[in-house]
């Protein structure tokens, strides 16, 4: 028997907080993405996306080390065509990035429904 549906589509995690990386790539896999690596710092997170070159970065705003703003601009450097859903608290949202930020901010608290919508290439930039 030949499996005829599409390859799962991957991602990299990345969040300075262990209990946020698990949520975030069990919702990952809820949604039949491949989890390829997780980091809790900008550095092994850019060392994932060279050795993985994922489709997708989901990444929290609090990072063991180094910024999410330069994370999504070196990140883009490895591999041009990355979505990046940036992960914040809405009572702490991340100022617009003049140099092409990420795709989607998620404010938390967040429904599972608005994750899902926030992995799709039509989604609008800013959920909440």
């Amino acid at each position: 028997m030949v499996d005829s549906s599409p390859p799962a589509s991957s991602a990299v995690v990345v969040a300075g907080d262990e209990e946020t990386r698990v949520l975030l790539r069990g919702l990952l896999r809820l949604h039949h993405f491949r989890v390829d690596g997780e980091a809790e710092g900008a550095t092994q997170c850019l060392e994932l996306i060279r050795d993985h070159h994922p489709s997708l970065l989901v990444a929290d705003v609090n990072l063991a080390e180094g910024s999410s703003t330069t994370l999504v601009a070196e990140a883009r450097k490895v591999v041009p065509g990355l979505r990046v859903v940036l992960v914040a608290p809405a009572s702490r949202p991340p100022a617009p990035s003049p140099d092409g930020g990420p795709d989607v901010v998620l404010l938390r608290p967040f429904r599972i429904r608005q994750f899902a919508e926030a992995l799709i290439p039509t989604s609008p930039a800013r959920t909440g």
